[in-house]
């Protein structure tokens, strides 16, 4: 009886010593194992077995972490303050760095993002951050992705979210769109009144080496002022009409000799 229960004993302490012994790690996990505290391998995805008391396991996820980088107060190259707040995508590549490299890399990255930030929109005015996102956002996915390579981090992309602006800097803001507006539209005038004039030069050129192309727009003139029954126009004949019929007058009147 005595024997039949250390049996069991045994058997429990090998079940326990099996179970804390294995591990299953999902397709995008993989378990950095450390053997007597030094780095041995990089396992998984699947069962591992560890040797208890001797190895110990990291797991570290491999999927994109989506991080909230938290508003920071920037002051622009032109001196606006503004709070500027962006989103942060990336991903651990070498889990043997990212876990020997940096105690958190979580946290490391997050401060990383906000101090690169502040750098970066720093360096420019409040025109280029609200009209060159684009290439705001490329320039700080390189710097960080060159900062982070070194903890096994790849950055995918980073996207400023919002660019906000006090009261007084918005109605400034405004003032200025209008303005710019009112200059576009005076330039727009100002070109369209000088190709007008270009066409009616051109015009009366063509009209001045073609004495008779002005009398048929003289006759088609009139033809349009007919076309209106209530009103009384009264208009000159040009004398290259009349001198034909007084000369013929004149003629008659003569006696003949």
């Amino acid at each position: 009886m005595i024997a039949f229960s250390i049996f069991l004993v045994l058997l429990l302490l090998l079940a326990l010593l099996a179970a804390s012994s294995l591990r299953i790690l999902r397709e995008y996990e993989r378990g950095v194992v450390f053997q007597l505290g030094r780095f041995w391998r990089v396992k998984g995805p699947g069962m591992v077995i560890l040797i208890p008391g001797i190895q110990q396991m990291v797991r570290i996820d491999l999927r994109i972490v989506v991080m909230d980088v938290p508003s920071q107060d920037v002051i622009s190259l032109d001196n606006v303050t503004l709070k500027v707040n962006a989103v942060l995508y990336f991903r651990v590549v070498d889990p043997q760095r990212a876990v020997i490299q940096v105690e958190n890399f979580l946290a490391a990255t997050s401060q990383l993002a906000q101090t690169t930030l502040r750098a970066v929109l720093g360096k420019h005015t409040l025109d280029e951050m609200l009209s060159e996102r684009e290439r705001l956002n490329l320039d700080l996915q390189k710097i960080l992705d060159g900062q982070t390579d070194a903890w096994g981090i790849k950055v995918t992309n980073v996207e400023i979210k919002h660019v906000d602006l006090n009261a007084t800097m918005i109605r400034a803001i405004a003032r200025q769109a209008e303005a710019e507006r009112e200059r576009r539209a005076k330039v727009i005038h100002a070109e369209g009144e000088l190709q007008a004039a270009e066409k009616l030069a051109r015009a009366a050129e063509i009209l001045a080496q073609q004495p008779q192309a002005i009398q048929l727009r003289y006759l088609e003139t009139l033809t349009v002022i007919a076309a209106d029954k209530n009103s009384t126009i009264i208009f000159p004949l040009p004398m290259d009409i009349i001198s034909p019929l007084l000369d013929a007058f004149k003629r008659r009147a003569l006696p003949s000799e």
